[in-house]
């Protein structure tokens, strides 16, 4: 399941649980970008629970979509991860040091309160 919302004006939030199929990401991936669209110095929120990874066909429509998603990174500041795993944690962060303008910092699940923290807290 892939879920995009809105919470603020500024802020996005995503939640990944399971094994995604090509037409929830393609879904998902709009519904982030139409969201997205007028989010400037945003913060985001990504929560990833039972991580699988997405089907063939949802890579593919992911890796169709990519030019505007690098797009997108230039709305947002900030990025918490929450995960479980932590390898998606640690990728999260070392993704984050690769793309200059956004900082990525990755929180254990149960560590919702500090991600929020770290969100609400960032620098002018």
């Amino acid at each position: 399941m892939l879920t995009i919302t809105k919470p603020e004006p500024n802020r996005v939030d995503i939640d990944l649980s399971g094994k995604v199929d090509s037409e929830e990401m393609a879904k998902g991936l709009d519904d982030l970008l139409d969201m997205s669209q007028d989010v400037n110095e945003g913060k985001m929120l990504y929560t990833i629970t039972s991580f699988a990874f997405p089907e063939l066909g949802a890579m593919a429509v992911e890796m169709a979509r990519l030019p505007k998603m690098f797009g997108l990174l230039g709305r947002f500041d900030r990025c918490a991860v929450l995960c479980d795993a932590s390898w998606i944690r640690t990728a999260a962060e070392i993704e984050g040091a690769l793309f200059p303008g956004i900082d990525i910092k990755g929180f254990e699940l149960s560590e919702k309160d500090e991600a929020e923290a770290w969100l609400a807290n960032a620098p002018a």
